[in-house]
């Protein structure tokens, strides 16, 4: 790892000045414990609600009364299975509904389904908790980010490799590389008794595609499994990526990591309207999430509105131009402390 330069910490001069007001890391976490604490009545219409609405609007991609009813319910689909995995994700944080076995069931069915397994997920996940930011992490669930020096010391083949992950194709069809193949397919291929789940959800799946085609054809697979997996698996491929791959990240050597900045520095307030912020369980205050992973979602808001060190963080968006931006990101420049692009190397 590349120790930061002299030059590389004068360019970080908003770091000292948010330790200077903000409270220390231990401080602030249990500054937010309050906000832990769910309301399971509301957790629980969450999940139901939700869940009927998900399963309605599938049911409504196969029987419509017409194409354009099956195509709207399709992408309809695809975004309530963002939000559902909003409530799953939550669910394995224990941030809703611990301990409950209804609920377990619920969230290891559609963990199943849109081929994400808890054990698969939970741990990818809970090591990129864990690392957020730090550079050259290669476990699944992250994007790997390497620095302009380890970059360019790369063979050919690790730059393909390396650029591949991050390329914009990769995320858009997360559904089949990053979904199928990474987390269920490479999971069992390199621990098949770790991950027998990963097993049942591809069983599942290519049996749900067999009798969809066997029964309706080509546009039954495609309306009713194919588009919402698309659309679920690309959004949150996205979201993911862009969350700490975003105008302003920072990422650091592990020698200069520290969790709370982390959180507050190297992960994004992502600005949506209330439509997308309804669908994606108000994941955008991901820089909350990552200092305490206990909150439910629907209680982030009320803890950025609490705290004026958590709305001292970088921000992005879903404008084109931003999209664009974000997704031209590749090396960590370790003497500009910056991304940059290619075009920069």
């Amino acid at each position: 790892m590349v120790t930061p330069t002299l030059e590389t910490q004068k360019t970080r001069p908003t770091s000292t000045k948010l330790k200077a007001f903000m409270r220390t890391n231990k401080e602030l976490i249990l500054a937010t414990k309050p906000f832990t604490f769910e309301n399971k009545s509301k957790s629980w219409w969450y999940v139901i609600s939700t869940s009927i609405l998900t399963i309605t609007s599938l049911i409504g991609t196969y029987w419509n009364v017409s194409i354009y009813g099956q195509i709207a319910c399709s992408v309809l689909s695809g975004l309530l299975l963002v939000r559902m995995f909003g409530l799953y994700h939550d669910f394995l944080h224990h941030a809703i509904l611990f301990q409950s076995t209804p609920a377990k069931i619920i969230m290891k069915i559609y963990g199943i389904y849109i081929l994400a397994p808890s054990s698969i997920w939970k741990r990818s996940h809970d090591f990129h908790h864990k690392h957020n930011s730090k550079l050259n992490v290669t476990d699944i669930g992250a994007f790997p980010t390497a620095t302009k020096k380890d970059f360019l010391a790369f063979s050919k083949k690790e730059k393909t490799i390396y650029l591949a992950i991050r390329h914009p194709l990769n995320i858009l069809f997360g559904y089949l590389t990053i979904f199928m193949y990474s987390f269920c397919i490479n999971s069992i291929i390199n621990s098949t008794k770790k991950h027998l789940d990963c097993g049942l959800a591809l069983i599942v799946h290519f049996a749900l595609a067999g009798l969809l085609f066997y029964f309706g054809g080509f546009q039954a697979f495609f309306l009713t499994l194919f588009i919402p997996h698309l659309i679920a698996c690309g959004l949150g491929s996205y979201l993911f990526y862009v969350q700490h791959n975003f105008i302003g990240a920072e990422f650091n050597p592990d020698d200069n990591w520290d969790y709370t900045e982390a959180a507050i520095r190297s992960t994004s307030f992502f600005k949506m309207n209330f439509i997308m912020n309804y669908f994606t369980c108000d994941i955008g205050y991901h820089h909350i999430h990552h200092l305490n992973s206990r909150i439910p979602f629907y209680r982030l808001k009320e803890a950025l509105e609490s705290f004026p060190e958590l709305k001292a963080t970088k921000t992005t968006d879903f404008y084109p131009s931003t999209v664009y931006k974000c997704l031209q990101l590749k090396i960590w420049d370790e003497e500009k402390g910056k991304m940059i692009g290619l075009e920069k190397l």
